[in-house]
């Protein structure tokens, strides 16, 4: 109901525009902070993956290596041997698949290659900067203070010349 010449009517219809104005304002900033927090949580699990994933990684890399017939153990020549390890005669298998980066989501790891050649561990290729820099576990604490995913290094290192350091 509308009422005449500056009616009260008119001035109710600004105040609930002014309200409705804060009221989309606020729900922009809810959701704007509730986004933040997703992505956080998102880059954590990610970032446990990526412990997850290198670690089963850097084992298949190490029984392949300590489970090489004869004296002298070589290390795999890339990441395919260790899905299908032809140096059995019933072929023996390291991993189940070749896993996808957990940080960049794609096929393909940066790859350390061993003195005496073949692959010793896999790193990341992500430049991201990580949600965890300190309080690591005693295993992974060559992570600390690392300022991108590229530097955690998942490296298989015989018990003998780790003990030789």
């Amino acid at each position: 109901m509308l009422i005449g010449k500056g009616g009260r009517a008119h001035q109710q219809l600004g105040y609930i525009l002014v309200g409705m104005l804060v009221l989309i304002m606020v729900a922009g900033f809810a959701l704007t902070e509730a986004s933040a927090k997703w992505s956080d949580l998102r880059k954590r699990e990610r970032e446990q993956e990526l412990l997850k994933v290198g670690d089963t990684i850097r084992t298949a890399i190490g029984n392949y290596y300590n489970q090489t017939p004869g004296i002298v153990k070589e290390y795999p020549p890339n990441l395919e041997a260790l899905l299908h390890d032809e140096r059995f005669p019933v072929p023996k298998r390291y991993l189940r698949k070749l896993y996808l980066d957990p940080v960049t989501q794609r096929e393909g790891w940066g790859v350390l290659e061993a003195p005496s050649g073949g692959i010793m561990g896999v790193y990341s290729l992500s430049a991201d900067k990580p949600f965890k820099t300190e309080n690591f576990r005693p295993k992974y604490q060559h992570f600390e203070n690392k300022k991108y995913y590229g530097e955690w290094y998942f490296a298989y290192i015989p018990l003998s010349a780790s003990k030789e350091k």
